[in-house]
């Protein structure tokens, strides 16, 4: 998903909920604790948040979780290259509410025919065409496993509390042009993003391939 448009969905947010992310339980949940915060890296150094694990867990066991079926949408930013998104609105986990946009790892070969026989083609100001998949189609990828997860929290946060609650990151990466700040944990796989007015966007991926994702921010 293109960053600007992962920013333009949190300006729908009203209100900020910073009481909820220092006293979780806003609404009663079922199970353990599901926090943004506590993520952790697996000893086959795969990360595993909101009791979910990448390269593992699967979009149907998020379905499950989430309750929620999502909208799940292929994109494909040039000629044979394609990805498939799932993106789940107002989750409530632990008390907090947020978006959620979730990638799956699913190989060019698999995707490619679904290119061709999806029901709908439209495309985005950046040029990236999204398609509408056929039902049959979706019943596929609800088995595949997941590889990506964007987080976006409903509240803007302050440096304080994400400090408090993330701990420090290992590196900080400022976009001049926006001024957003991305904090990162390669120990978790974390990127996690902050513009000047609290907005926050957090991406979680596989430690491994944590050095692609924020590689553009490096100029790579």
């Amino acid at each position: 998903m293109d960053r600007k448009l992962i920013l333009s969905i949190l300006g729908f947010a009203l209100f900020a909920f910073i009481a909820m992310m220092l006293f979780p339980g806003g609404r009663e949940d079922q199970g353990p604790p599901r926090l943004p915060w506590d993520a952790q890296v697996d000893d086959q150094g795969r990360t595993r948040v909101f009791g979910l694990t990448l390269s593992q867990s699967t979009l149907a066991e998020i379905q499950d979780l989430f309750s929620e079926q999502g909208e799940i949408n292929l994109f494909s930013p040039t000629p044979d290259q394609y990805a498939v998104e799932s993106y789940f609105e107002q989750i409530y986990l632990s008390g907090l509410r947020a978006d959620f946009v979730v990638t799956l790892d699913v190989p060019p070969e698999t995707l490619a025919p679904m290119y061709e026989h999806g029901l709908r083609v439209s495309k985005l100001p950046s040029g990236t065409k999204r398609i509408k998949l056929d039902p049959m189609d979706i019943d596929v990828l609800r088995q595949v496993p997941i590889r990506h997860i964007t987080y976006l929290p409903m509240s803007r946060l302050d440096e304080d509390l994400l400090e408090k609650r993330f701990g420090t990151p290992a590196e900080r990466i400022a976009e001049a042009e926006s001024g957003i700040v991305h904090w990162i944990y390669p120990d978790k796989g974390m990127d996690l993003a902050r513009d000047p007015k609290g907005k926050v966007v957090i991406q979680y991926v596989n430690p491994a391939d944590l050095a692609a994702l924020i590689a553009p921010l490096r100029g790579g």
